[in-house]
């Protein structure tokens, strides 16, 4: 049974005590939310491990929380969004969300994927050794990354993938290895996670983010970690 946090943030009652039925037996603790302003309330309060969060809302949009949010916490974010949405999804993982659920879902599949983004808080063995590059250190017991010796934010997602490929050097990983890797073999969402969230780490590590020298693209097949050893 897991003792972990999560806050739910939808204004369909329905949806949120359905959510709650499927999701407080197997130990979690919920708090819901049904606005904007009230889900950066709670999310101050309790400081939950996981945020489920709904795009459509009254206040400020889930885009809008996301955003500010991302100011102030690296919480894993899990979106809900319709069909409809398209652009919003997208929009919402290049802002720093982790993960993505279109309605309508079945609760259980929701109970797994908040399953797996809270096993991945444990993130890599924290025995493993730095990681050290000519341009980046990565330490994975403190998951801080620096870049030239200054310190890089990234979002436990962002570490979490940048920790896989740097420890493949020079080897191309598939979207399907990292989603394996980062997000859990039974991932069932879209492989465009993958790119956004290296765009996101490119803006944050790259000299020239159009022209990347740390992550490179390898044509149709994936993305390969190029930083020298130290």
């Amino acid at each position: 049974m897991s003792s972990a946090k999560i806050l739910i943030v939808d204004d369909e009652a329905i949806i949120v005590n359905t959510v709650r039925a499927y999701l407080e037996p197997e130990g979690y603790t919920v708090y819901t939310a049904a606005d904007g302003p009230a889900a950066l309330k709670a999310a101050r309060s309790f400081r939950p491990d996981l945020v489920i969060l709904d795009i459509m809302l009254p206040g400020l949009d889930g885009i809008e929380v996301l955003r500010r949010l991302r100011q102030e916490s690296a919480v894993y974010v899990l979106l809900l969004t319709a069909k409809t949405e398209e652009t919003d999804k997208l929009v919402g993982l290049s802002m720093g969300a982790d993960d993505y659920l279109t309605k309508p879902f079945s609760p259980r599949e929701l109970v797994a994927r908040a399953k797996a983004i809270l096993r991945r808080d444990r993130g890599p063995d924290a025995h493993e050794a730095t990681l050290v590059f000519r341009r980046l250190r990565i330490d994975p017991e403190a998951r801080r990354v620096w870049k030239d010796d200054q310190l890089v934010e990234l979002t436990p997602t962002e570490f979490d993938l940048l920790f896989a490929l740097a420890r493949h050097r020079g080897r191309v990983l598939s979207r399907e290895q990292l989603i394996e890797n980062v997000w859990g073999y039974d991932y069932y969402g879209d492989e465009r996670v993958v790119d956004v969230h290296v765009g996101r780490i490119r803006k944050k590590l790259e000299d020239d983010p159009a022209n990347p020298a740390l992550i490179a693209t390898a044509r149709s097949a994936g993305y390969r970690f190029e930083d020298d050893l130290a």
